[in-house]
């Protein structure tokens, strides 16, 4: 048996998946990490590789079966697989909706029900779900994305309480903007309304400006490398500067001005 800490996460394929496995396997984890389509990437320097689609539950059986079998244990999952979906509320059809769900949400409720009861056999473990900043304040035309991030923020803190008498810890992470493939692979709605176009389409070159200034992904890896490490991790953990900052604001701004604030970051009310 490994010596070292089992790690597996979710959704390695670029991103912040790639950079935490790249960052926890330099730093002498075992790390085994997932994606769809495993052939399609890179290799990793000490990452291995599994397929595995969340949304099937073969396919999650068959991925921890594998680590189990090369490794004995599993002591952190991360939970990182995810995408976006673009499109106003109205015109997303509730199968756009439930995809959606699927890989953001049900995915990693699909994983986490088959690890625990490796971690409690174990009489220990660490659960670390990748949110979002969307899940504490949502974006508009990214709302179906910003409710499934928002579904895991309370999912997360309910299953924090339940599996503390286990010694299995959980946590947060919620970056704001970063440099990812995410916006690059974001999926949008099949048939959108002609209505919304301007709003739309302001809303998503803000979003864009964001991401052209935005932090890279190894500041996610670090924040996880230092959750792993800390003796009693917290419940949320924010990344980035505008992770803070837009937290803050809602927190201690009255409603009406930081929705007027929103607005005006998004270009909502713009006139040209």
């Amino acid at each position: 048996m490994s010596e070292q800490e089992v790690v597996l996460i979710t959704g390695v394929s670029s991103g912040i998946g790639q950079s935490t496995a790249r960052l926890l396997a330099q730093r002498g984890f075992t790390v085994f990490g997932t994606s769809r389509k495993p052939s399609g990437i890179d290799a990793i320097p000490g990452v291995e590789v599994l397929p595995l689609d969340v949304r099937l539950d073969e396919s999650v059986d068959a991925c921890l079966e594998a680590v189990l079998k090369q490794a004995e244990r599993l002591d952190i999952v991360i939970n990182n697989a995810g995408y976006e979906l673009g499109g106003a509320i109205e015109e997303t059809t509730l199968e756009e909706v439930k995809a959606q769900f699927e890989t953001n949400f049900y995915g990693v409720v699909r994983m986490i029900k088959a690890v625990l009861p490796i971690m409690r056999r174990q009489g220990k473990g660490q659960i670390i779900n990748i949110s979002s900043l969307a899940g504490l304040v949502p974006l508009p035309f990214l709302g179906v994305y910003s409710a499934s991030k928002f579904a895991l923020e309370g999912y997360t803190e309910g299953l924090r309480h339940e599996v503390k008498p286990f010694n299995i810890q959980v946590s947060l992470v919620e970056p704001g903007f970063i440099k990812t493939n995410l916006p690059g692979n974001r999926q949008y709605v099949a048939d959108q309304i002609s209505e919304y176009n301007p709003w739309r389409q302001r809303a998503f070159e803000a979003m864009g400006q964001y991401e052209e200034k935005a932090s890279e992904p190894t500041l996610v890896a670090e924040c996880v490398l230092h959750l792993i490490k800390t003796k009693s991790p917290r419940l949320r953990y924010k990344v980035g500067k505008d992770a803070t900052s837009t937290t803050r604001l809602r927190r201690f701004l009255p409603e009406s001005l930081f929705e007027r604030g929103t607005r005006s970051h998004f270009r909502l009310d713009a006139k040209e």
